[in-house]
């Protein structure tokens, strides 16, 4: 009887070990962030249309004139700094006065962010209506707050940035915009016209020519993306023009 009890005690922190030294790997995993570029983040900084301010779970742009009164609730792709999409959704914020909240995701990752919506929405209360969107795996996790945003949130609509759903939301009346790259070797183009059909049928799917799946943001390359063919200027020019057609709508 001892010599079993030795055993299990043997296997039981042996067991504790495993399980503690995953949970450490996993920390260090989600912590090795995508970075921002510095450069682009100063342009967005130093914008004099666009106030930002940072909170303990967002980042919040808002427009130093007048406000349109919509608002878009933005979720980084996995592993990516927030901070990284300040210069590019500065864009939409300088143009049509709307106000962006980008999420700061648990671990970095928007999976494990079971936070409601409610909660980003609260920290631009004059928004009158609200959108949600996200890159890469960060619009997946956009696409399920879009379908069960949380008591008290209100969704019109849903900004796709290389990504593609994983729920059904064909039968909504959502506003929906899908931004692909032609480039992007992630999403690619094939991929979010597969997933489609997860989509309203009023859903508005644009492939813009020349970007790739980190010219969403500034972080630099990542591993398996395709090599795009704009400047970081020409690809903000072109989300800030789609985004104008849905978002930027005046509302006041």
């Amino acid at each position: 009887m001892n010599l079993i009890l030795r055993r299990a005690r043997r296997v039981l922190a042996v067991t504790v070990v495993v399980v503690v030294l995953l949970v450490v790997a996993f920390l260090f995993y989600s912590s090795m962030v995508m970075m921002g570029d510095r450069t682009a983040a100063v342009k967005a900084w130093s914008n004099p249309a666009v106030t930002i301010t940072s909170t303990g779970h967002s980042v919040v742009l808002e427009p130093t004139g007048e406000a349109s009164g919509s608002g878009l609730v933005f979720i980084p792709g996995a592993k990516v700094d927030p901070y990284a999409y300040l210069y590019k959704l500065a864009g939409i914020v300088e143009s049509s006065g709307v106000t962006v909240v980008i999420t700061k995701p648990t671990l970095n990752l928007a999976f494990f962010d079971l936070r409601p919506l409610s909660l980003f929405e609260a920290d631009a209360p004059d928004v009158t209506r609200w959108f949600v969107g996200g890159h890469s795996l960060g619009g997946v996790r956009a696409c399920q707050l879009a379908e069960s945003p949380g008591a008290g949130a209100e969704v019109a609509g849903l900004v796709l940035f290389g990504s593609y759903c994983a729920n059904n939301l064909s039968d909504s009346n959502l506003d929906v915009l899908s931004i692909g790259g032609s480039e992007d070797g992630l999403s690619t183009p094939g991929k979010i016209r597969d997933a489609s059909h997860l989509l309203p049928g009023q859903a508005n799917l644009v492939q813009v020519d020349g970007l790739n799946h980190a010219g969403f943001g500034d972080y630099g390359t990542q591993p398996g993306d395709g090599t795009a063919t704009l400047t970081s200027d020409q690809e903000r020019d072109a989300i800030t023009e789609l985004l104008q057609s849905v978002v930027g709508r005046n509302v006041r």
